[in-house]
């Protein structure tokens, strides 16, 4: 946590960030008077447009825009960018990217921050096209536990327009599994939770969670009215039919946003 570096989210993210939201992706964003003006909060989100996830780092962009970089914000981020990315982790965690466990978002809202949080994760990213305007939170309830734990409300944010630049035709992950039952080795070793195959770039077709290039596509992100919960500390986190109860609260609310955003651009 000690490692984000507010200089370098100014210096090196903004100007690209900037480029991208203003004249690629056409970013228009509204809801920000929903953001508490100080203290700890979970910022939970579905993304789109797979690994690029660029309605993520464009409402990143948004954020830093609105409340500068000193503010303390983290974002929780797949174990795998430190295991397959190298470099490219060193930078992450600069702009504030920490791994994705429960210890690491308890420690971050103790320090009074934001954080963001995507409980979905490929599952949400590479969900088919035509279930683009369905939320996607992959049944993870630890973000649930996370908050009930540190007291922490829920910010959502719904997104709309990055399945445009990735069209995925299908998730093939219960055909590629029966093959690996029977023998065949998966890719690298790794075993995906998904196996989409889709239109973008570079790929033209694209065959797995393979890194993309995103079109260009008119996003639109909303932050929502934050939702808190009846009880809190930790009997409510181990409680699991509260958990249950709070999670589905949580999806049918973002559903809910979800489609007033897409009724009213549409």
């Amino acid at each position: 946590l000690d490692d984000r570096d507010p200089q370098c989210i100014r210096e090196v993210f903004m100007p690209m960030w900037e480029w991208l939201h203003r004249n690629y992706f056409h970013v228009t964003t509204d809801g920000w008077e929903h953001v508490p003006s100080q203290g700890r909060m979970l910022v939970v989100g579905s993304h789109n447009g797979g690994l690029a996830a660029p309605d993520m780092f464009m409402l990143m962009y948004d954020w830093f825009s609105r409340y500068g970089t000193e503010r303390l914000a983290y974002g929780l981020a797949h174990p795998g960018v430190w295991q397959y990315f190298g470099p490219v982790s060193k930078l992450a965690v600069q702009a504030g990217a920490t791994i994705a466990h429960p210890k690491m978002a308890m420690a971050a809202l103790q320090r009074e921050a934001a954080v963001l949080v995507y409980p979905g994760g490929a599952e949400d990213v590479f969900r088919p096209y035509s279930q683009r305007h369905k939320i996607e939170l992959a049944g993870r309830k630890g973000f649930i536990k996370v908050a009930l734990r540190e007291r922490a409300p829920i910010v959502p944010v719904v997104s709309i327009g990055a399945h445009e630049g990735l069209i995925v035709l299908a998730d093939l992950y219960p055909l590629i599994s029966q093959l690996h039952d029977r023998g065949v080795p998966w890719l690298f070793g790794i075993d995906p939770v998904v196996f989409p195959v889709y239109l973008g770039l570079p790929w033209g077709i694209g065959l797995g969670p393979l890194p993309n290039l995103p079109l260009p596509t008119r996003i639109h992100n909303r932050v929502c009215k934050p939702i808190e919960f009846d009880r809190y500390g930790r009997a409510a986190a181990t409680d699991r039919d509260y958990v249950d109860a709070c999670y589905t609260l949580v999806e049918q609310q973002m559903q809910l946003e979800l489609d007033r955003l897409v009724q009213d651009k549409g």
